[in-house]
C-alpha cells in the first residue's frame, strides 16, 4: 500500500476499501524477482487466499469461469495455487498451474501434494511453451495481469492454451481507480464527501511498489499500469472475446459514524477495487 493512501488528509483512517491487496512480484531473474518475496506472499495468501481473495476475488472468478465437472483448467501466474481447492470441489479433471517463481511453485506443490489432478510448472507465462497446446477447457489469471510486463504475450499464450470456444477469466486491480502512487483518497469537508483522486491514468506506467513500507531494505515489486483500452486491445488481439464484466467492490464495512461514516459507505459503494473479465476463444 502506498504511504500516500494510508490516511486521509484530515488524519482519519481511509475508507474500508484497503489496504490494497499486494501486487505480485516481478518474474524471476529481474531485480525485483518473485522469489525474493515468495515466503511473505505465501504467508499472506496461503492455501485459501487473503481476506480479499476469499470474499471478493475468488467468488467472482469462480462465478465467471463456471468450471464444469470433467474439465481441464490452466492457471497462469498461479502462485501457491489458491484456485486448486475450489476447482477440485467443482469436479474438474485436471488443473495445471504455471508460475515464474520456483519458490511459489514449491509452496504450491507442498500445499497440494495430496491433490492428484494438480500439476505445477515453473515457467514464464509470456514465453512459448508446451503447456499452451490448445487442450484446456478454461483458463484463469488472478491478480497478476498488472504484474506481467508483456500483456500481448500473456494473452497470446492464454489463448493458445485453450481449445476453440474455451473460457477464461482474469481479475486485476481496477485500472481506472486503483493505481499505486497515482490514486488516493481525499475528503471534501464542505460537502462531506470522500472522493477518489486520480493523478494519472492514460499513460502506461511501471510503478515500483515497496512490499513493506517503512522497513529498511524492503523488497520491491513493479506494478504495470495500463489504461483500460490497452487491456481490451491486447485481449482482442489474442483472439479472445469478452463475454462478461464485473467491477468488484470492497466487502469491508466502514467503522466511522456521522458524516464520515456516510461518506465512506457511499465511496465504498461507488469505487470498485477490482475488475473481472470473462472471455472465450474465437473460432479463428
Amino acid at each position: 500500500m502506498s504511504r500516500n493512501e494510508q490516511r486521509r488528509k484530515d488524519g482519519r483512517p481511509r475508507a474500508p476499501h484497503g489496504p490494497k491487496p499486494p501486487a505480485r512480484p516481478q518474474p524471476a531473474g529481474t531485480s525485483t524477482g518473485w522469489d525474493a518475496v515468495a515466503a511473505w506472499y505465501d504467508k499472506l495468501v496461503g492455501e485459501s487466499g487473503s481476506d480479499y481473495h476469499r470474499h471478493v476475488i475468488l467468488p467472482a472468478a469462480l462465478r465467471l469461469l463456471a468450471a464444469q465437472p470433467g474439465e481441464s483448467v490452466i492457471d497462469l501466474c498461479c502462485g501457491q495455487g489458491v484456485l486448486v481447492r475450489p476447482l477440485v470441489e467443482a469436479g474438474i479433471a485436471r488443473y495445471t498451474g504455471i508460475d515464474a517463481s520456483a519458490q511459489l511453485v514449491r509452496a504450491a506443490r507442498q500445499r497440494h501434494a495430496g491433490t492428484s489432478i494438480a500439476r505445477f510448472h515453473v515457467a514464464d507465462v509470456c514465453e512459448p511453451a508446451s503447456w499452451a497446446d490448445g487442450s484446456s477447457d478454461a483458463a484463469a489469471c488472478l491478480m497478476a495481469v498488472h504484474d506481467v510486463a508483456d500483456i500481448d504475450a500473456l494473452f497470446s499464450n492464454l489463448a493458445r492454451s485453450l481449445r476453440v470456444g474455451g473460457r477464461a477469466v482474469i481479475v486485476l486491480m481496477h485500472p481506472c481507480f486503483r493505481i499505486p502512487k497515482r490514486s488516493h483518497w481525499g475528503w471534501d469537508a464542505d460537502h462531506h464527501l470522500q472522493f477518489r483522486r486520480i493523478d494519472a491514468y492514460a499513460t502506461p506506467q511501471d510503478i515500483e511498489v515497496t512490499t513493506h513500507p517503512g522497513k529498511a531494505h524492503s523488497p520491491t515489486t513493479v506494478f504495470h499500469h495500463r489504461p483500460l483500452a490497452d487491456l481490451i486491445r491486447a485481449i482482442a488481439g489474442a483472439g479472445l472475446r469478452i463475454t462478461g464484466c464485473e467491477e468488484l467492490l470492497s466487502h469491508r464495512k466502514p467503522t466511522s459514524h456521522g458524516p464520515h461514516g456516510r461518506a465512506e459507505r457511499r465511496a465504498a459503494a461507488e469505487f470498485p477495487l477490482f475488475l473481472a473479465l470473462a472471455m472465450t476463444k474465437n473460432n479463428g
